[in-house]
C-alpha cells in the first residue's frame, strides 16, 4: 500500500503543474528520486540481484541494455531512474550511470525477453502482450514502436496521455484495479493460480 500511496502523492503534486512535468523549473527526476527513496528497503539492491532486470538506452549509442547487477542501493536507485528518464518530458540532461548517460530503455526495447524461462510481458497499452488491457474494436492493427507490438487505437492514445498526464486519483484507483483483473484473468488463463 506503501507504493499506491506514494504513486498517488507523485501524481497529484505532478498533476498541480500547469503543464504536469513539461512546466518550466518543475525538476521530474528529482521528485521521482524522493519517491523512490522512500519506498526501497536498505538492501533492495540485494534483493534486486540477477531478479529485477532494468531496461536503458544508452545516450551516446542508442543502443539497448540490461542491468541486473548492482553494488548498492544508490546503484540500483540510479538504474531505475534512468529507466525512467523520458527526454525532454522528465528533463535535458541524461541520468549518469557509472561514468555515462543513459535515458529509458522503453525507447529502444519495451518489453525485453530474457534469453531463460519465461518472461511474463505486462504493459499498460492493448497489445500483443501477455498483461494489458484489451481493446475491443472492429480491426485490429498494430505497430511496432521498439519492439512491442502495440494496437492503434483512440483508447492507446487515451493512455499514453494518461502515462505523460496523470488523471485523477479516482482515475488511477480504476486503472489500477484493471490492470489487477487483467493480471488475474491471465494467471487464471495459464493455469498458474486457482
Amino acid at each position: 500500500m506503501e507504493c499506491i500511496q506514494v504513486t498517488h502523492t507523485f501524481a497529484e503534486e505532478t498533476r498541480k503543474q500547469y503543464l504536469g512535468a513539461l512546466t518550466p523549473g518543475y525538476d521530474f527526476m528529482t521528485k521521482l528520486r524522493g519517491s523512490i527513496d522512500s519506498v526501497l528497503p536498505p538492501n533492495a539492491h540485494e534483493i534486486a540481484e540477477n531478479r529485477l532486470f532494468i531496461s536503458v538506452t544508452s545516450a551516446k549509442n542508442g543502443k539497448n541494455h540490461l542491468l541486473s547487477n548492482f553494488a548498492s542501493r544508490e546503484d540500483l536507485v540510479k538504474a531505475l531512474l534512468a529507466s525512467s528518464f523520458i527526454p525532454l518530458y522528465a528533463g535535458i540532461s541524461a541520468v549518469d550511470y557509472q561514468g555515462e548517460k543513459w535515458i529509458d530503455g522503453g525507447l529502444t526495447n519495451g518489453l525485453p525477453i530474457l534469453p531463460v524461462g519465461r518472461t511474463v510481458t505486462v504493459s499498460p497499452f492493448c497489445g500483443r502482450l501477455d498483461i494489458c488491457p484489451q481493446n475491443k474494436g472492429r480491426i485490429n492493427v498494430y505497430v511496432k514502436i521498439a519492439k512491442q507490438d502495440f494496437m492503434l487505437s483512440i483508447a492507446n492514445l487515451i493512455r499514453l496521455h494518461q502515462a505523460l498526464f496523470p488523471p485523477s486519483q479516482k482515475k488511477m484507483e480504476a486503472l489500477y484495479q484493471d490492470g489487477y483483473d487483467d493480471a488475474i484473468l491471465f494467471l487464471l488463463k495459464e493455469n498458474w493460480f486457482e
